[in-house]
């Protein structure tokens, strides 16, 4: 899936990973908006909040409204993120698209049932290269002294079992709690995606960039890999996790929802097996490894204004336009991430044109999405976690620095809040949250979001030159508005 997002110029950020194009949600026209894949959310706008960072001249705080600005495109430069408080999303540069866009098909192949999936045929050459193995010969006499030759050969293979654990035997089990999401606007607009069965009363955990579409008076389909397909509608939405939950109708019985893993347990290095529709082509499993871990990542999501942050895993598994929202299962099918976003080299940093896989693809850690899925079933709305300060997404400032002025001149420290009550004040300089170093606002954003309210984290800062430290506890904030 693929989305992409404009907004006012934003400094880059000073974290290194590059800026990945929208995940996986295939992508159709050229000319239509697109769910995206490589990483992107849809949401309504956010009223101004001071958790979030303001905007303003380059080297000001970031906006704290929502929704923020998309990222800045350029092909030397690191991810670029837009303006985002300290718990609030952010966006891309000018005029700089983030991700490919959905398109329809120009020439639609054959349909699969009511989802009109694309099928597609390929033919490859099997060249054989010589001739070996059993092959029985016997040479016989007669009286006349002529021979003959008898070739003879088993015709049976004998049986193969494929013992569990093994990549056929993952996916068998994982590909029927697998489906592939059609969203559709009331425009027309739309495209492919991936989903998962995450219980038996049929909601289904996907990309909120691969139904954005259908969320206000759109249509959606999730067909299965039996080729059933079933109406569904959005139960909720969050744009700035880019985690959505649907809902089958008339959901069938026997649904087996996907086995939960771990994230914070995964190791780099971890085999790794990413389920989805590349391109339309659903049902589709490649396999690589956990490339890294904690990867700063923000995407947009298609509708030119907001943006979702991530600290994301990095897999070299396969992933395209159309795996958006898919599982990321370890090698016993647990499922550790949402496939969401990927960096292209045909989309350099920030640029437009559709791409596959270069093997730098990124996953929501399923920990995460776990406890914005269950919040979405239960209130309809995200809980985010927030320290109520604005930050500067200013590039050079080797942290994530509270601004001097706050969104439309509110105080960049919001009263009463956890960044108040622990004594942080404008000018101080964040560089850890707990173990993990913090070089941008946005990366000390993704880190924030993959915490819950109410947890407490010890946070590192620098004031006047000196380096302290302090504890606090993050406050909430209910929605993407």
């Amino acid at each position: 899936m693929s989305t992409e997002n404009e907004g006012t110029a934003v400094p880059p950020a000073p974290s290194a990973p590059p800026v990945p194009v929208d995940s996986p949600a295939a992508a159709p026209q050229a000319d239509a908006p697109r769910n995206r894949p490589a990483a992107a959310d849809a949401a309504p706008p956010h009223a101004p909040s001071p958790a979030t960072p303001s905007s303003g001249a380059p080297g000001s705080a970031p906006d704290s409204g929502w929704p923020p600005p998309p990222p800045p495109a350029g092909p030397a430069q690191p991810p670029a993120y837009g303006p985002h408080g300290a718990d609030g999303p952010g966006g891309a540069a000018p005029g700089a698209p983030w991700g490919t866009p959905y398109q329809q098909p120009q020439s639609p192949g054959p349909k699969r049932g009511r989802g009109g999936l694309l099928a597609g045929i390929l033919v490859a050459a099997l060249v054989a290269g010589g001739l070996g193995g059993g092959l029985g010969y016997t040479l016989a006499k007669n009286d006349d002294s002529s021979g003959s030759t008898t070739v003879s050969a088993s015709d049976s293979g004998g049986d193969f079992k494929r013992d569990p654990g093994t990549i056929a035997a993952v996916a068998a089990q994982a590909l029927p709690s697998t489906v592939t999401i059609e969203a559709e606007s009331s425009s027309g607009d739309g495209g492919t995606g991936t989903g998962f069965v995450f219980d038996t009363q049929g909601h289904i955990v996907t990309n909120n960039h691969v139904v954005a579409d259908a969320v206000d008076g759109g249509k959606l389909t999730a067909t299965f890999p039996s080729g059933k397909t079933y109406d569904a509608e959005v139960v909720g939405n969050a744009q700035g996790y880019d985690v959505a939950v649907i809902k089958l109708k008339n959901a069938p019985s026997g649904l087996k929802p996907l086995t939960l893993g771990n994230s914070d347990k995964v190791a780099v290095g971890d085999s790794t097996i990413a389920i989805g529709a590349p391109f339309g082509l659903s049902d589709t499993v490649t396999t690589g490894i956990i490339s890294a871990k904690n990867r700063p990542v923000a995407s947009s999501d298609g509708t030119g204004s907001q943006a979702s942050y991530m600290s994301a895993l990095q897999t070299d598994a396969s992933i395209n336009p159309g795996n958006s929202g898919g599982p990321l299962l370890d090698a016993k099918g647990n499922v550790i991430g949402i496939n969401s976003a990927i960096q292209s080299a045909g989309n350099g940093l920030g640029g437009t044109s559709q791409s596959g896989s270069i093997g730098l693809g990124f996953a929501i850690p399923i920990n995460q999405a776990k406890y914005v899925a269950q919040e979405l079933i239960k209130n309809g709305k995200p809980v985010y976690a927030k320290i109520g300060a604005s930050v500067s997404l200013e590039d050079g400032t080797d942290g994530a620095k509270i601004t001097d002025t706050g969104a439309g001149g509110s105080d960049p420290v919001e009263a009463g809040g956890p960044a108040d009550k622990a004594g942080l004040k404008p000018g101080d300089v964040i560089t850890k949250l707990d173990d993990r170093v913090i070089d941008s606002g946005p990366t000390l954003i993704g880190e924030i979001w993959t915490h819950k309210p109410g947890d407490k984290v010890t946070i590192t800062y620098e004031r006047d030159g000196k380096t302290r430290t302090v504890e606090l506890t993050l406050g909430s904030r209910v929605g993407d508005s």
